[in-house]
């Protein structure tokens, strides 16, 4: 099979990637210890809205420090008129400290308003949703008593996400940020997700020489699932350049050669130096001319190892061969 050199004008690159991830997570924990007492949300995949009550919590520190609180804000309230002002600042400073180590245990205002007008303390208090999303990862069991730092739940806004493509060194200089990408998954490819370049990441894998290149894109259907593979065609325009299919090169050492086909069953080796490497095919800097003919499978070599190997070490002194039958 011969092929005609031709010159081809914009040549999509395609790249798999993956996984699908998420910008806006949020990881629910508690910065004191405690024991849950009734869950609201106990399902993976459940929506919640941001400020949306999770569960309640009974801490003992947490009801120890609203009746501090309380007798504080009752102090205050006696000592504030006092005619020393050591003694109103004191129990200003005391209130104040108080206040300040609910806000560090992400209590909200409303309830410590709440406390304020009832003056009742509350055995449990309810710890809310940070963010509107959907519950991705699940670790709170009713009854269970749970550590400071310990990850409670994981939610994810799934409306928006990020994929990673690997982009090798080479091909880095044709992607730009604010590129249109078009994104389709394995098991559907007749669906196409338009994205766009939104961050090339500035370091490089030493074993893959490969970029990590974020494609953000809408998923307000959830198509994109956490972890999903995907492929990403992104469309660089190159300009007119002499292109032939990789498969016609053979590659020996750093020696790239392809055959003419110069009829009459005649091949002739010709080194060439190579370009630009997109799908199937390679741009061809120098060797070869628009309209030469060359092979593009090498395939009647195969029965002779060594005579390619003297081919291509000796093409520099031979003008042509037979191709045998």
């Amino acid at each position: 099979m011969d092929w005609r050199g031709s010159r081809d004008h914009e040549w999509p690159q395609s790249y798999r990637h993956g996984p699908a991830l998420y910008p806006q997570v949020a990881k629910v924990t508690i910065k004191f210890h405690g024991w849950i007492e009734e869950l609201f949300v106990s399902a993976l995949g459940d929506h919640v809205k941001k400020g949306q009550a999770l569960f309640t919590i009974y801490s003992p520190d947490l009801v120890a420090s609203q009746e501090e609180y309380l007798l504080a804000l009752q102090g205050r309230r006696q000592m504030g008129e006092s005619e020393f002002p050591e003694v109103a600042r004191g129990s200003q400073d005391l209130l104040e400290a108080t206040r300040r180590r609910f806000e560090l245990w992400d209590i909200t205002d409303s309830h410590i308003r709440k406390l304020e007008k009832t003056g009742k303390v509350m055995k449990t208090l309810p710890i809310h949703s940070p963010i509107t999303g959907t519950v991705i990862k699940k670790e709170v069991l009713a009854g269970a008593h749970v550590d400071p730092g310990e990850e409670l739940y994981t939610i994810a806004n799934l409306s928006r996400v990020w994929i990673l493509a690997d982009i090798y060194e080479y091909e880095l200089s044709f992607v730009k940020a604010g590129q249109k990408a078009a994104v389709t998954l394995s098991y559907d490819p007749s669906t196409v997700l338009t994205g766009q370049v939104g961050f090339i990441y500035p370091t490089m894998d030493p074993k893959t020489r490969t970029a990590k290149v974020r494609v953000e894109l809408d998923n307000a259907d959830e198509t994109l699932k956490p972890d999903m593979y995907a492929n990403v065609e992104l469309q660089v325009n190159l300009g007119t350049r002499l292109a032939i299919p990789q498969e016609a090169i053979i590659e020996s050492g750093q020696k790239q050669v392809v055959f003419l086909h110069l009829g009459g069953g005649k091949l002739e080796p010709r080194r060439i130096k190579t370009g630009v490497k997109t799908g199937e095919w390679s741009e061809v800097l120098t060797g070869l001319k628009e309209g030469e003919h060359i092979v593009t499978s090498a395939n009647f070599l195969i029965d002779s190892e060594s005579r390619l190997k003297s081919v291509v070490e000796s093409m520099g002194g031979m003008s042509g061969m037979k191709m045998s039958e």
